[in-house]
């Protein structure tokens, strides 16, 4: 019981040491949808969000070569090699993504 005690302000500064999570960001999520095909709206949109392609829906149409190229330029060495816009490009970017934010929940 004395051990108890004793530890138990070891315990609380312990846990106020602890860091705190993060704080929920504000607007959209930054998560991976669960199930957005690629090449959907929806994904175009999760990775607009993801990278901050564009400024509050200001920016280059999704899927279009501009769009691809700031995609490329925001992932920057990891990258894709594979041609900018094409299925395969788009699933290695969903993959990098995925490696790189928190699942949905």
């Amino acid at each position: 019981m004395r051990r108890l005690v004793a530890s138990l302000p070891l315990a609380l500064l312990l846990a106020a040491c602890s860091p705190s999570p993060a704080p929920p960001q504000s607007g959209a999520s930054r998560s991976a949808p669960a199930n957005a095909a690629l090449g959907s709206p929806e994904w175009y949109a999760w990775v607009d969000r993801s990278l901050s392609i564009s400024d509050d829906g200001h920016g280059p149409d999704h899927g279009s070569d501009e769009w691809n190229r700031a995609v490329q330029n925001k992932l920057g060495q990891e990258a894709p090699q594979s041609k900018p816009g094409s299925p395969e490009w788009q699933q290695s970017v969903d993959a990098l993504l995925r490696t790189r934010l928190p699942p949905s929940t």
